[in-house]
């Protein structure tokens, strides 16, 4: 995301950039446990409880807890900056691939109307599946072109996993040969193009799922105007203007703009979603077997974990100075967490807070 603002030459300016990085992989997993924990009290003699079918009806709209979580929290941060900054107007970009149509690319007439959006984009679907980079040599910031695995000449077919991106280079020399051909001799480069043919269509799925989500809850909880330009035209925009390919550059050259000004060194904040900790008080083993308790306060002489403290050790074998976050212990004595590695055992006394813990880590 960026926070830009327009003065009286209607040029925007790019004022902060910062990147947010979700955690709703740790939900899925979460939630995966806990399935696999209520199926085996099921299944298992401990205690029976008769499967439910009465509540598996979902409203209207309903999304998973971890594409939730993605709409929420962006929610959540755009209505921060809007108290942070004057803010008149949010530009979503509305990017859209039809999963339906990347994979069955010859479907028509009736069979089309059951894929899943109308409309795709293979090329951008491409570049953002192969990192914008030739998958032979590894090369950007160069001419892509959609490459055959399997040859046309040889049966191949149109479909997304038989497609990847080559520079022209490399696309030259592998022509009409197979790609066991073209890789003989190079065992790593073949495994590593294998493995990426077959990376799923989460990412698009994902995108998919919560693009108008987002935009209804960006309408809804800023009542600020809301627009949603395609991809297509941040593409325009970032090459008319030199900007490089970076998701925060791209967050300025969303929507109708007439120009771009940036400083190409200007740090870019990164917001990591971690979370507020856990209800469970009780560690277990890798056999389910109790192997440490937490305290039951949180609280702990006014610091809880999560919290971004600074120490100062004016002796002793820690002594020294340390910025971090804090994780607090019933004895007194915390560990902190830096840049360089976790310090163990710094009494509380030496520590003073910089911020509570809000369930984000800023880096």
């Amino acid at each position: 995301m960026a926070v830009v603002r327009e003065d009286e030459k209607k040029v925007h300016h790019a004022l902060a950039f910062f990147c947010l990085a979700h955690r709703g992989e740790s939900i899925h997993q979460a939630l995966l446990i806990r399935a696999m924990n209520r199926n085996q009290r099921r299944t298992t003699h401990l205690r029976y409880r008769k499967p439910r079918f009465s509540n598996r009806a979902r409203p209207k709209g309903w999304l998973s807890p971890s594409l939730r979580h993605r709409v929420v929290t962006t929610s959540a941060w755009v209505q921060r900056l809007c108290r942070l900054a004057p803010v008149a107007g949010i530009t979503q970009e509305l990017v859209k691939f039809d999963t339906f149509k990347l994979e069955h690319p010859t479907a028509v007439g009736t069979d089309y109307m059951h894929g899943e959006l109308y409309g795709y984009n293979v090329r951008e679907y491409l570049l953002e599946k192969f990192g914008r980079k030739c998958v032979y040599c590894g090369r950007t910031n160069v001419p892509l072109n959609v490459d055959h695995v399997v040859p046309k000449a040889a049966g191949g077919s149109n479909r997304l996993s038989n497609l990847v991106l080559a520079c022209v280079s490399c696309n030259q020399k592998k022509g009409s040969r197979t790609l066991e051909d073209f890789l003989k001799g190079q065992p790593r480069v073949y495994k590593r193009v294998k493995a990426l043919l077959k990376k799923p269509l989460q990412d698009a799925g994902v995108v998919n799922s919560t693009r108008w989500a987002l935009l209804r809850s960006l309408k809804a909880v800023t009542g600020l105007p809301v627009k949603a330009p395609s991809g297509a035209l941040t593409k325009f925009n970032r090459h008319a203007f030199h900007v490089p390919k970076e998701h925060w550059f791209d967050a300025a050259c969303a929507g109708r703009i007439n120009g771009v000004e940036f400083d190409p060194d200007l740090d870019v904040l990164r917001i990591r979603c971690t979370g507020r900790g856990v209800y469970c008080r009780t560690l277990t083993n890798a056999y389910g077997f109790p192997r440490g308790y937490r305290t039951r306060k949180k609280m702990v002489h006014g610091f809880a974990t999560g919290d971004m403290v600074e120490a100062f050790v004016s002796k002793g074998k820690k002594a020294g100075h340390y910025k971090g976050r804090v994780a607090v212990r019933k004895s007194g004595g915390f560990n902190i967490q830096t840049a360089s590695g976790t310090v163990q055992g710094i009494c509380w006394r030496h520590c003073r807070l910089l911020q509570r813990g809000d369930g984000y880590g800023y880096s």
